[in-house]
This record gives C-alpha cells, structure tokens and sequence, in this order.
C-alpha cells in the first residue's frame, strides 16, 4: 500500500504569466521554484509545453530545462512533457541527450501524444507534417533506439544521445498512452491534474497488461494532482480563485493569465461553467495542511500511485512557495 511518506511528490511546472507580468519574470520565478523545491527535497520538477498561450512561458521546454539544470545541482529535471507530434524523433533525442551528457542522471523525457495547442499553431509547429495514431509508438520507439547503445552499422546516431538511456515517461489522459506504456515496460504519467474523468480506468488497463522491460520491473504510476496549501482552508479558498479564473479564461478561449484573487466567484461565471472548471479540478487538493494531508492519505489509497507531481497556479510567487513548502511538510 502507498502511503504518503512512501509516495514521491513531484512538481509540475508551467511558467504561468502573471495579467501584468512578463515571460522573463516567469522564466525567473520558475528557477526560484526549482531552486527551493530542491532545498525542500521534492523528488523531480517538470517543465510543460504549451504552444500560442499567452499565460505559459515554457515553450522552449528543452532550453527553459538548460537554465533549470544550470541553476540546480541535485533534482531531477524534465518534460511533462514534450509534446511528440510537434517534433522529430532524432531532434528530441538530441536535445534531451546534450542535457542528459551536461548534467548526468538528471535528465528525464515524458512524452505526450497531443500537439499541446490549436490546430493552426499545431500547423505551423508541424510545418507540413502528417501524423497518425500509428506514428506516436513509431517515434516512441525510434527515441528509445538513439537513447540506447548504437548498433553496428547504425546509419543515424544521435549525437549527443546515444548511451545516455535518458528515462523515457509516457504521458497521458486518455487510454491509449496507458497501453502503450504498459506494452513497452515504461513507467506511466496520467494527467489528471485537468483531465482525471478516465483516471482508474487509465492506471487499471496500464498496471493489468504491463509488461517488464530491462529498464522497469513493474508498473509506475504518476499521477497529475493541483494543489493549494494555505494556512487555513479559507485563506486556500481565497487564493484558488486565481485558479479558478484561469480556467474559466481557459474554457471562454480568453487569457489565462493569473488574475489576482479574489473574494467570491459569484456572478463571473454560469452554473454550467462553474461545473466544468471543478470537473477540470476533479482530484485538486486545496486547503488548510490537515485537509489536504487528509485528502492525499484518502487518494492514495484509492489509486496506490507511486508519485505525484503537483501544479499550483496561485497569484503572488511568495504564497506559490509557501504552498508547495507546506505541501513537502506533509510527508514528515
């Protein structure tokens, strides 16, 4: 049984904009963050790509990485994560793999199957490209191959790449990441920190049909979960309306910038709209430390995940770290 000193806690990280912020003061803040979260002992910290969002600066996933490492010494980085289909195969593996030979057993690759933005940036990421459901595993596979040892007569090397076995994530909402994750014997990230409807479903099929690969004996599961931890659990309701209107700037295809919090949601948004974004919120953890040292106690228990790795898109910085310490208490 997983429990909460058992279990890793990881962070996931966006780069979120502030309304009158900049992408450099956000870049800044995201180090500042990797910096205490290696302090506190957080077991890895991911950066996400998102594509044409005026509110996430981590774009340049691979370069926004290269400042992490470079400021860190200890935690573990990566991708949560590269969004495959916007990206030849050969590329990602030499961009992870001159990260992996800078900063030695550091370097982790999660691979996402959805482009991460619309469909016309999605074009013009692609620049022409045609993928199919078939060439996600396709790719999978051609990364693992530069990862591993090159083979006699091998025509393309990756270089930097080649022999650094950079660990290799799938990453998923839906069910067809977690079969493919469990066919290959890779360890499995659900993304049910805004998607967590297929969620049980997700890590039954993956941890049922796994299969052992040299580098994983069994499954590993890692689940997305938002957080909020405050002093109380009305100070933590008071600062998750920043959240709040983030997806609700989200699912209204307007900015989702932080907004400052504020007192009530009341008349911003529409019972249907108000269902969608705490549909989105479905396995959040917001509040007081004792609450949410409760919750997490009752979600393991109920998925037995071997890690969480936790967003937290609250306003001013100061309390985005005061959330994330108290989070890592939780395990003492």
């Amino acid at each position: 049984m997983s429990t909460i000193q058992q279990c890793k806690f990881s962070i996931l990280e966006l780069a979120p904009i502030h309304d009158h912020g900049t992408a450099q003061q956000a870049l800044h803040q995201a180090l500042d963050l990797a910096q205490h979260a290696e302090k506190w002992g957080y077991h890895r910290f991911w950066i996400a790509e998102h594509h044409n969002m005026s509110g996430i600066a981590s774009s340049a996933t691979s370069v926004l990485l290269g400042y992490l490492a470079a400021n860190t010494t200890t935690l573990r980085l990566g991708s949560g994560g590269i969004m495959l289909p916007n990206h030849a195969p050969l590329v990602v593996a030499e961009q992870f793999g001159t990260l992996a030979t800078l900063y030695p057993n550091r370097i982790d690759l999660g691979l996402g199957r959805a482009p991460g933005t619309d469909p016309t940036t999605m074009r013009a990421l692609r620049r022409g490209r045609q993928e199919t459901e078939d060439q996600f595993p396709h790719d999978v596979l051609e990364i693992l191959n530069y990862f591993d040892d090159a083979k006699p007569r091998q025509q393309i090397v990756a270089t930097p790449g080649e022999g650094t076995h950079v660990p290799v994530y799938l990453l998923g909402s839906s069910l067809f990441s977690a079969q493919l994750a469990a066919r290959l014997g890779l360890p499995y990230a659900f993304a049910s920190h805004f998607a967590p409807r297929m969620m049980m479903q997700a890590i039954q099929l993956y941890r049922e049909n796994f299969q052992a690969s040299d580098d994983l004996e069994k499954p590993y599961v890692i689940l997305g979960v938002p957080s909020l931890v405050a002093d109380s659990d009305e100070e933590a309701e008071y600062l998750a309306t920043t959240i709040y209107q983030r997806i609700l700037g989200l699912i209204r295809g307007q900015s989702i910038k932080l907004k400052p919090p504020i007192e009530s949601m009341h008349g911003l948004w529409n019972e249907a709209e108000k269902n969608t974004v705490h549909n989105f919120l479905g396995v959040a953890k917001f509040g007081s430390p004792h609450t949410v040292k409760q919750q997490l106690i009752e979600f393991l228990n109920v998925t037995q995940a071997d890690e969480l790795i936790f967003t937290c898109d609250v306003y001013a910085p100061e309390a985005r770290l005061r959330s994330f310490e108290l989070l890592k208490q939780l395990q003492d």
